[in-house]
C-alpha cells in the first residue's frame, strides 16, 4: 500500500498486539513503541489498555512522557483504549502519578467494577449506521468533559469514545473484536 502509515503501539503491557494486528489488517504498517527513538519514527500512537499505574511508571522510566505531549501537541494523532485514555486524562480520580493530559477528561478508573464485572455492550457510535460491540474490561467512566471534547459514542449516558482534536479516547477494548471501524476512524485522522 502506498500510503500505508507507520502507527506505533505502546508496548509495554497489556494486548498492544491485538492493535498491531488491527492495524496491519488495514493495511497499515505497526511498530511496538517502547522508547523515544521508536516513537519518532512513528505517524500516529496507539497507548493500548493494561494498568494504567504500571503503565504510567513505564513510560516515566523509559523517558517517553514528554515526547508523546511533544509529539500530540504537534498534531501526531494518538488513540488511547482503557487504560491508554486514563492516561490521555487531563485528570484521573484518586491517581497521584503523571498523566499526559492530552485529554480534557475526567476519569473514575475501574468504575464499573472489577474483571468479574466486565461486559460486552453495542454501541451507536456517530457517523456509523451498524452498532459496534464494545468489550469493557475493568473500564473506566469519563465522569466529567470540557466543552472541547466531543462525544462520538455513549453507553448508559456516560461517554465511551470521545474526540478531541488529535486525541480519540475509548473506555472499551476496540481491539479485541473482529470489528475495524473504530480503528479505521482513527487512521482517517492521520489525513485531516
Amino acid at each position: 500500500m502506498s500510503n500505508a502509515k507507520k502507527i506505533g503501539v505502546l508496548a509495554m503491557q497489556g494486548a498492544f498486539h491485538k492493535h498491531c494486528e488491527m492495524i496491519e489488517r488495514l493495511g497499515h504498517f505497526s511498530c511496538q513503541v517502547r522508547t523515544s527513538e521508536d516513537l519518532l519514527t512513528c505517524d500516529a500512537l496507539i497507548i493500548p489498555g493494561g494498568e494504567s499505574t504500571v503503565m504510567s511508571k513505564l513510560i516515566t522510566r523509559n523517558n517517553l512522557l514528554d515526547i508523546i505531549i511533544h509529539r500530540a501537541n504537534n498534531g501526531m494523532p494518538i488513540f488511547g483504549t482503557c487504560a491508554g485514555l486514563i492516561l490521555l486524562a487531563s485528570n484521573v480520580v484518586a491517581f497521584e502519578l503523571p498523566l499526559l493530559r492530552l485529554l480534557d477528561v475526567t476519569v473514575e478508573r475501574n468504575a464499573y467494577g472489577r474483571q468479574l464485572e466486565s461486559f460486552e455492550a453495542n454501541l451507536e457510535i456517530k457517523g456509523m449506521t451498524e452498532p459496534l460491540r464494545g468489550i469493557f474490561i475493568r473500564a473506566p467512566k469519563i465522569i466529567h468533559l470540557s466543552d472541547e471534547v466531543e462525544v462520538l459514542a455513549a453507553f448508559d449516558g456516560d461517554p465511551v469514545l470521545v474526540r478531541q482534536g488529535n486525541i480519540l479516547g475509548a473506555t472499551f477494548h476496540p481491539e479485541l473484536t473482529d470489528d475495524t471501524r473504530v480503528h479505521e476512524f482513527f487512521l482517517s485522522m492521520l489525513a485531516q
